[in-house]
């Protein structure tokens, strides 16, 4: 077969060519600069101080981001852009101490030793530590929501989290849009997820929200990542657990919807000098609820180029999943020396559908609209996807000369999945005479992950840095199913719906990044190169297909402070999105008697040409304009196949343009309430034909979200969260507006070891799906809600070591301390 991209990279359009050529040759720079700022906290007397609150500040005091002391003292911010910044160390028995303002070079900075004066006549004997991050804190190519004692995030999944995060969207199918695009890259510590749509949200539904760290949403990212996703990349960050000696924290909490749902969880972590020990447990147990009502019209086309109605239909459909899932993860980190850290991490998923019992009750019309038949169906599913990873990586920090230090990493990456889907479907036919008939359908499949990087930063001038990196990686799926079909007790093989289909992919990548700054402006630019190679066969048919390319991706921007008030910034990439395995998995799979789904082998990857401009007022609030051209666009789409039956896939369609305004305004009303408040305001345009329907499509768009965390004293802290996303248009289907609201309340407990936790999500019950599909031969409107207005109690524990002595052993040089695990 024709290879459906060709081997060599396309041209970027006109416009943004010039673009590129006109700041590089203006500003021969290369985009903006992020570097690393390090320091140690220790006391008057010299010794270290851990679990320090240390809080980086705009020059106006605005929080850019927070980390705390580990137990030599060292802390450290790493991809901060260049500039002026004020440093905040605090810590209970001790003064708060400030620090700059100083200026932050592009090689990066480390700090002197900051010494905190003990409050009151006499030191206190020991510490304990308080601290918490904001919720949501914005950077300059990110926004980073801080999970990890978020009341909102208790009980809940990880899908939920992501559901409420600032400009994030989970359609009716699963799919994850940011700001208003579909094509995410997802990762999890680092490590790219090869799920899409229904089996990525699956996957996420089956990770508690109690073991996230945090979630990064990055919407242009550098040439250091991979190419894959157009809209941004999500990182989500697992929790790890940095204090010295042997402690860990319980947790548990129960939500009630429709129906109950538990989950619980257990960490350990032990760490003594050179060596770092951890490990964590989670269970859950969820019974859900899903309503999905369907309308649906068929037309033939006629002289004069009217439609005529030839049937339409009704469907009801209930589903009543009960899901258990088991996680665990364990690892070490150990230093080989002050400059050398290497470290391993096995994690395992087992998530499953033990059952889901299901109803679905169709009605046929004719044109005239008297009924033809009545359908009667039931349902019986279940789900398994039992997967581990493994991880090795290493980390070494050269001598440094006086330009800074060099850096090393490498990882190397093992992962497995298998699922199985087991389903009964009977349908009774209530008028035709049509016999009961059974069909069982068996899916199963495996996929290997293996992958190597590395990847080098080495500081040129204490201005500028250049970055380095290669990957590898290979994907491979087998997939294999089997439908039987019982009528009248004579059960019968369908070879037609059998088959088995194989994928393997592998990419080569390597990229380069030059960072520097001129004073105030810093500057930034990459290019990475990826080959790629994947092969698909299936079975039945004997049939393939291979594709082989090489593209090219920039990426490139400029930062510039005009003063102390305003600061503006533009950057410019080159994005892919390939389809998934699932998505080119040729398998028909029955939803109902009416409705079927399937892959398509013939989709091509969808490239993207990203452009935006940014400006910050007082390093606060934030204003965006963004343009993306995407060639291929990949989209559902559900198109009719007789008079009465659906297919639901996915298509290339032609071109899709996209405008959006982003807004982000953090506003501390009071010292007790900060909210933060976030719109994007959109355009999306559609072109290209299908099944004969010409597409010319777009819509103005919006999501609003608003957070406001509030902190009572005493340990009493709340949170209410907003959001309301409009009437938008994505390809064929027209989505209604729909929103939510959260709310929740803590209280620490305990010696602060303790936190109950309270919260309520979609307390109004308008977290709900409608949409309209239209063609010029079938229309489809559909309305989809789950069981997602829930109350949750949750409770969590921490013990073990959770203070420090003054006398504990004294500090080394920040750069000395290395903290890795997972691939972070």
């Amino acid at each position: 077969m024709k290879p459906l991209v060709s081997g060599r990279a396309r041209r970027w359009p006109r416009p943004l060519m010039l673009v590129l050529l006109t700041l590089f040759g203006a500003l021969q720079a290369r985009a903006q600069t992020r570097a690393t700022l390090t320091g140690t906290v220790q006391t008057a007397a010299g010794a270290a101080v851990e679990f320090a609150t240390v809080t980086l500040h705009r020059p106006d005091s605005v929080v850019v981001k927070t980390e705390f002391s580990d137990e030599k003292g060292a802390f450290r911010f790493e991809q901060v852009p260049a500039g002026r910044y004020l440093v905040s160390t605090a810590q209970v028995g001790f003064v708060r101490r400030w620090t700059g303002p100083v200026e932050l070079p592009a090689a990066g900075l480390a700090l002197p030793v900051i010494a905190l004066q003990a409050s009151g006549a006499t030191a206190l004997k020991e510490v304990t530590v308080v601290g918490q991050k904001p919720l949501f804190e914005r950077q300059a190519d990110r926004t980073v929501v801080n999970v990890e004692g978020s009341t909102l995030a208790a009980g809940n999944t990880s899908l939920d989290v992501l559901a409420r995060s600032p400009g994030v969207t989970v359609d009716g199918n699963d799919n994850l849009a940011l700001r208003g695009k579909q094509g995410l890259l997802v990762l999890i510590d680092g490590k790219r997820q090869p799920m899409r749509g229904t089996e990525l949200a699956d996957y996420l539904r089956a990770l508690p929200a109690d073991q996230l760290k945090s979630i990064e949403l990055i919407t242009n990212p550098p040439a250091k990542y991979d190419a894959q996703g157009g809209a941004g990349i999500i990182a989500i960050n697992l929790k790890k657990d940095q204090r010295q000696g042997t402690n860990g924290s319980v947790n548990a909490a129960y939500g009630r919807g429709y129906y109950g749902k538990f989950n619980g969880g257990l960490s350990m972590n032990h760490k003594q000098k050179d060596l770092n020990l951890f490990g964590s447990y989670s269970y859950a147990n969820r019974n859900g609820l899903a309503k999905l009502d369907i309308h649906r019209d068929f037309y033939a086309a006629q002289d004069g180029g009217q439609r005529r109605l030839i049937g339409s239909s009704d469907q009801v459909n209930r589903l009543y999943p009960e899901s258990i899932s088991n996680s665990f993860k364990v690892g070490a980190d150990y230093n080989l020396s002050e400059k050398t850290v290497v470290g391993a991490v096995l994690t395992g998923l087992d998530s499953r559908i033990v059952r889901m019992p299901g109803t679905n009750f169709t009605t046929l019309y004719a044109a005239d609209g008297t009924v033809r038949d009545r359908y009667a169906g039931t349902l019986h599913r279940s789900f398994s996807s039992p997967n581990g990873a493994a991880n090795l990586n290493f980390k070494h920090t050269f001598a440094p000369d006086s330009a800074g230090s060099a850096e090393l990493t490498a990882d190397a990456d093992y992962a497995r999945y298998r699922t199985s889907r087991l389903q009964d479907v009977t349908t009774v036919y209530a008028l035709s005479g049509l016999p009961t008939k059974l069909v069982n359908s068996d899916q199963r499949g495996t996929l290997t992950i293996q992958s190597a990087k590395a990847d080098y930063t080495r500081p040129l001038t204490k201005e500028a840095r250049l970055e380095a990196g290669t990957k590898f990686s290979r994907v491979s799926s087998d997939n294999d199913v089997r439908f039987d079909n019982t009528v009248e007790g004579v059960r019968t093989p369908d070879l037609n719906l059998s088959n088995r289909f194989t994928y393997d992919e592998r990419i080569s990548a390597a990229y380069l990044n030059f960072n520097r700054s001129f004073g105030k402006l810093s500057a930034q630019a990459g290019l990475r190169g990826e080959q790629t190679a994947a092969t698909g066969r299936q079975v039945v048919g004997d049939s393939s297909f291979s594709r082989r390319y090489f593209q090219l991706f920039p990426s490139a921007s400029l930062k510039q402070t005009l003063n102390d008030r305003h600061e503006v910034s533009v950057s410019l990439s080159r994005r892919i999105d390939r389809p998934s395995y699932s998505q080119l998995n040729p398998f028909r799979v029955i939803v109902d008697p009416t409705t079927f789904g399937s892959g398509n082998p013939n989709l091509r990857p969808q490239t993207s040409y990203n452009i935006e401009l940014n400006h910050t007022f007082k390093q606060k609030f934030t204003t965006g304009l963004s343009y993306s051209n995407t060639r291929n666009p990949i989209i559902d789409v559900v198109q009719p196949e007789t008079d009465s039956t659906v297919l639901s896939t996915h298509v290339n369609l032609g071109r899709q343009h996209y405008y959006a305004l982003t807004l982000t305004a953090p506003v501390e009303v009071a010292k007790w309430w900060t909210v933060y408040n976030n719109g994007v305001f959109y355009y999306n345009r559609f072109t290209g034909a299908l099944a004969g329907t010409a597409l010319n499509r777009g819509r103005m768009a919006y999501t609003l979200s608003s957070n406001s965390t509030f902190t009572f004293g005493k340990g009493w802290s709340a949170e209410v969260n907003g959001m309301y996303q409009s009437r938008e248009q994505y390809g064929f289907f027209d989505l209604r507006p729909n929103g939510q609201l959260s709310l929740g309340v803590q209280k620490a407990v305990w010696d602060r070891k303790g936190t109950l936790k309270l919260n309520a999500t979609d307390i109004l019950f308008t977290n709900k799906t409608r949409a309209i599909s239209a063609y010029d031969n079938y229309v489809e409107r559909f309305y989809q809600r789950g069981d997602q207005r829930i109350v949750t109690l949750a409770f969590s524990y921490r013990f073990g070591n959770d203070k420090l002595a003054p006398s504990r052993r004294r500090s080394g040089g920040a750069e000395d301390e290395k903290r890795r695990a997972g691939g972070q």
